[in-house]
């Protein structure tokens, strides 16, 4: 069947990529949808941040419902992106269906998962903890497609969690394992991966996979060394049910991808965001309806989706991690890709969360914020030193005359006002010395003005004159 053939049957709300439709057509043929010399009831995208691992997966899933092969799906992800499946569905499904992100308590999900109807379509997306502690439960919901997004998080075989995703996984009629870093340490982290796919490709005992294809070596033989001899035995397996992508390999996508990462604020953050958010848009009435008075009232607002609140006194309150749990996971995925990260943030408390993060898991990184005097140091060392895996920058101070090209992904954590400010910080990466496409992803709080910020960056719209029309139009200015 010829590709333009192939991407007719992709029910997206979108003109998919060369490698997006082959991606498709291979795991629709390893399902029986197409003819193919192969079979299969699991199948692996290893595609790399920012080639369409999620778009693809959804036209996977609507061409098996479409089909008549499924009418139950569940989608396991870290927590941080849960929210990433519901806008994805939602902006390119085009076929119908039901979504419900598990969310609350163990009690509340549990209640959710009763409330689910029996008709049409139906999607349930939950966290990899929430899946091995609902795991009775969701064996009862019976899914008939399950799909593991960033499935290197199943790659320890013992763990209380990869040990679930394959008891749901051998109860299903199809599993999708999505990642782009299938190996992140040692061949051996193929099989608990593989387990979950298809435990016909590398069986179902651990010990019989490694006695296979290693020798325990080191003190106390506990050491596994993959025997090289069998390398291309090993990678046929692999390949003949995953479908790889890099982002070098995809030359038909455009020099620039933007991706939005929508996170959840916890509870008791959220009151408080509504809470500050009534409170600014009722003293408007009381005061001179300015820009400065707006966007001053605005920042108060970016503060709390940040993560931070300073309070009368000056002194910072954290209220919030959800954009650090983001943020740990996108790093974890690019250090066990081999990429390098660009982190742009505006706020000071903000810049301290990720500097401590990335302390704690160990991961080199150059920071340049205000009051940085080796600030050229900190630059060539990104930029050379194979080490230094992840640049932080204050988008005010880092914005202007810096070359940051050893990265082509750029995460900004939140956001400044100005629009010049914003298009410089993103041409740090996106410069004539960049041999890799770029892809910028932005954390964006739900239903707070994180995404009114950024419409009026990427539309180039004066924000204070937005938000004081908005007012004098009698809208709430700091509301979506």
């Amino acid at each position: 069947m010829k590709l333009n053939e192939v991407s007719l049957l992709m029910p997206i709300k979108a003109n998919p990529y060369e490698h997006q439709i082959k991606a498709f057509g291979f795991v629709c043929g390893l399902f029986g949808i197409f003819n193919a010399p192969y079979y299969s009831r699991g199948a692996a995208l290893l595609m790399e941040m920012g080639c369409g691992k999620t778009i693809t997966s959804i036209a996977v899933a609507g061409a098996l419902y479409q089909f008549g092969k499924i009418n139950r799906i569940l989608i396991v992800a870290p927590l941080s992106i849960l929210g990433v499946w519901d806008e994805e569905f939602e902006k390119f499904a085009d076929f119908p269906y039901t979504l419900t992100v598990l969310k609350g308590s163990s009690s509340k999900k549990k209640e959710q998962l009763e409330e689910l109807s029996d008709k049409g379509l139906q999607i349930v997306v939950v966290n990899y903890e929430s899946a091995w502690r609902l795991e009775r439960e969701l064996l009862r919901y019976n899914a008939d497609l399950i799909i593991a997004d960033e499935g290197h998080k199943i790659k320890s075989a013992q763990t209380s969690v990869s040990k679930s995703m394959h008891a749901l996984g051998d109860r299903a009629r199809y599993r999708m394992l999505l990642t782009g870093t299938l190996i992140t340490n040692k061949e051996i982290d193929v099989f608990s991966q593989y387990r979950f796919i298809n435990s016909d490709i590398f069986g179902t005992s651990f010990y019989a996979f490694r006695n296979r294809y290693f020798d325990m070596l080191g003190y106390g033989n506990h050491t596994p060394v993959f025997r090289k001899y069998l390398r291309e035995d090993f990678l046929k397996k692999m390949h003949s049910v995953a479908y790889r992508v890099t982002k070098a390999e995809c030359l038909d996508l455009p020099e620039i991808t933007e991706e939005v990462r929508t996170v959840e604020l916890e509870p008791n953050a959220m009151k408080l965001y509504s809470n500050l958010e009534k409170e600014s848009y009722t003293q408007m009435a009381g005061s001179e309806v300015s820009a400065v008075n707006v966007l001053t009232r605005l920042l108060r607002l970016s503060q709390i989706t940040g993560g931070h609140l300073t309070d009368d006194e000056g002194d910072d309150n954290a209220v919030s991690t959800a954009k650090l749990d983001a943020l740990a996971d996108i790093v974890d995925s690019a250090v066990a890709e081999g990429e390098k990260l660009v982190v742009m943030a505006r706020f000071i408390p903000e810049l301290n969360d990720i500097q401590e993060l990335l302390e704690k898991k160990g991961v080199g990184y150059a920071v340049v914020r205000g009051g940085v005097k080796n600030r050229d140091e900190e630059i060539g060392r990104f930029q050379e030193d194979d080490d230094c895996r992840v640049f932080v920058g204050q988008i005010a101070a880092a914005g202007l005359g810096i070359t940051l090209t050893a990265a082509s992904t750029m995460v900004f954590y939140s956001l400044d006002y100005s629009m010049s400010n914003f298009e410089q910080a993103k041409a740090r990466i996106h410069r004539v010395s960049q041999k890799e496409n770029c892809l910028y992803i932005y954390l964006i709080a739900k239903n707070t003005v994180d995404r009114k910020v950024l419409r009026s960056l990427r539309n180039k719209v004066d924000l204070a004159k937005l938000l004081v029309d908005d007012y004098r139009k009698g809208r709430n200015p700091f509301k979506d």
